[in-house]
């Protein structure tokens, strides 16, 4: 059976194994992430199994012909791939090994990969972020796998008589817990890939769960030939030129795309970074269009000005978003829907993303985004590294940091932009470049002079690429950068909390809440939210994000001594 839906207007994947729930109830679950995939939807049973079946919604970004999922190649009859991501080496890999490809999909190289490798060195040669669930019906194998730092999103859901339920999104998945009561909805771990044995009747078994590192066995890429003593010379010198190499790569990769491509412009450090490379190599390629940035905030906040200083500096199309907290407010149960959590600066940090992809998505034609993400985490960038008791301790927590980015801000710039059908893309994260400074010695990626990130920031410096007062412009924090310099989305916030929540709603949190109890009226506001639409799921917020080596009940920078805005009140 085959149910094919176009719809007019980077991909939600959804399948079911073992389970004999009726076809009206698989749809319904599987069309509740149909924002991340809003050009089709395709639902389809698996052959020759019983119980088995995937659900696919397509952002077509690549092959717009092809592209339909589960992919299926001739060459293969028995391999079945639901995947969302990009493989940024597929054409490098298809050389390399000589195959013969039936689509212009970058995704049809896991087929390939996988009938000549196994499922170990297929994971170990993809350069890219993706979450794949891959069957084999010819030996009773299913697969599922996750990118290094969780950039695209899974969940699953497993039971001990050999149910499995996976998706895109924790909430394709609720309504079927509902008739499973101790089946637990979890997300995938990042870096990993599973093995399930798989039943006629649909039922697997897990048998393997490992960790795999990205790009351990791939073909040597050109850019290597430009780095100077790759992870052996740490002369400052060519530490910084390295630096330079690998992003630009890292951005460079990510232009691949048959949709417009837009920028993400805070006027900090590193949107500034990536939306001054993508309008250079955009030029260098050709791009038959200007590429887009998009800032929001109200008039006068410092974020909103940093960022047209940006935008008239590398030329690039600028759009402004305004932004109000009345605003902000309104739209705070349908981000923590989308979010599914109830982490205080996620949610906060996520309802600006929200409007400015909403704004994307409505009044403009890009799709591909490009946003810093994942720079804060791996180059120290926090107010609060410069806490640190000593350059080792700021490099475990960095670590820390990237290893649970799939709770929180990969989390959040995920969700806030699959929630208007736009695809995000990172290249802080890229698996050369974290790989590259992660390894470089830990006094030289630790806060320096009372600034972080100073080693990004040196390897810039000079080139022109950004205004050197953005360069250096210290971080801000979000709840000041977003609003008016009159007052912060932050107070804002809290005035409108102090209205919905009282002293005894809170002296009974610990009750009500003992799994992460809140600890302010703020945080038991959003919990509240959260338990309205996701009852019982609070693990999968496993704890807050809270910055370390700091006295703190409050996440925000802005609650920091050692934290100083641009303007304040």
């Amino acid at each position: 059976m085959l149910l094919l839906i176009h719809r007019i207007r980077m991909c939600g994947i959804w399948a079911l194994f073992g389970s004999d729930e009726c076809l009206a109830v698989q749809c319904t679950n599987a069309m509740k992430i149909h924002h991340r995939g809003p050009d089709a939807f395709r639902f389809e049973n698996v052959n020759g199994f019983t119980n088995c079946c995937f659900g696919f919604h397509r952002l077509a970004i690549v092959d717009q012909l092809y592209g339909m999922q589960p992919l299926r190649v001739k060459r293969f009859p028995y391999l079945w791939l639901c995947y969302n991501g990009e493989i940024y080496n597929h054409i490098r890999l298809k050389n390399h090994f000589q195959f013969e490809y039936q689509t212009k999909v970058d995704g049809e190289i896991l087929l390939h990969l996988y009938d000549r490798f196994g499922i170990e060195k297929m994971v170990s040669l993809l350069d890219g972020v993706f979450a794949f669930i891959l069957l084999d019906t010819a030996n009773r194998k299913l697969y599922l796998g996750r990118d290094t730092y969780g950039v695209r999103p899974l969940f699953r859901m497993l039971t001990g008589d050999g149910f499995l339920a996976v998706c895109s999104e924790a909430k394709g998945l609720t309504q079927i817990k509902h008739s499973m009561p101790k089946a637990m909805i979890t997300p995938f771990p990042p870096g990993h890939f599973e093995v399930f044995d798989l039943k006629l009747n649909g039922k697997v078994q897990s048998v393997q769960m490992d960790r795999f590192h990205c790009c351990t066995d791939e073909p040597k890429h050109a850019a290597f030939n430009k780095l100077e003593g790759f992870c052996t010379d740490f002369e400052l010198q060519s530490v910084k030129r390295n630096i330079r190499i690998l992003f630009e790569d890292a951005v460079r990769k990510r232009l691949m795309s048959h949709r417009r491509i837009g920028c993400l412009l805070s006027g900090g450090l590193d949107s500034s970074l990536v939306a001054a490379v993508v309008v250079k190599l955009a030029k260098e390629e050709k791009l038959p269009y200007p590429i887009q940035t998009f800032a929001i905030g109200a008039s006068d906040s410092p974020d909103v000005i940093a960022a047209r200083k940006v935008a008239d500096y590398i030329g690039s199309e600028h759009h402004e978003v305004s932004f109000t907290p009345e605003e902000g407010i309104s739209v705070l149960e349908e981000v923590i829907v989308h979010l599914e959590s109830y982490d205080i600066t996620t949610v906060r940090a996520s309802v600006g993303m929200f409007l400015v992809a909403k704004y994307i998505r409505e009044k403009t034609d890009s799709v591909v985004i490009f946003s810093g993400e994942g720079s804060d985490e791996l180059t120290q960038g926090y107010i609060y590294f410069h806490k640190a008791p000593s350059p080792k301790a700021g490099a475990e927590d960095s670590v820390r940091l990237l290893e649970e980015l799939y709770l929180f801000d990969v989390l959040r710039a995920d969700r806030t932009t699959a929630a208007h059908g736009l695809e995000l893309r990172v290249p802080f994260l890229d698996h050369r470049f974290t790989a590259y400074y992660l390894s470089l010695p830990e006094e030289m990626r630790a806060p320096k002079d009372g600034v972080e990130k100073h080693l990004l920031r040196e390897a810039f410096n000079g080139l022109n690429l950004i205004p050197d007062e953005i360069l250096w412009r210290r971080k801000e924090a979000f709840s000041d950068g977003l609003t008016s310099v009159k007052k912060s989305w932050y107070t804002s916030l809290q005035e409108h909390v102090e209205v919905e929540v009282n002293d005894s709603h809170l002296e009974n949190a610990q009750k009500l809440y003992p799994f992460n109890p809140p600890l302010t009226k703020e945080g038991y506001f959003l919990r509240q939210l959260f338990e309205k639409h996701y009852p019982n799921q609070c693990k999968w917020t496993p704890h807050y994000w809270m910055p370390r080596w700091i006295k703190a009940t409050d996440p925000s920078a802005r609650t920091l001594a050692i934290y100083k805005p641009d303007k304040d009140q």
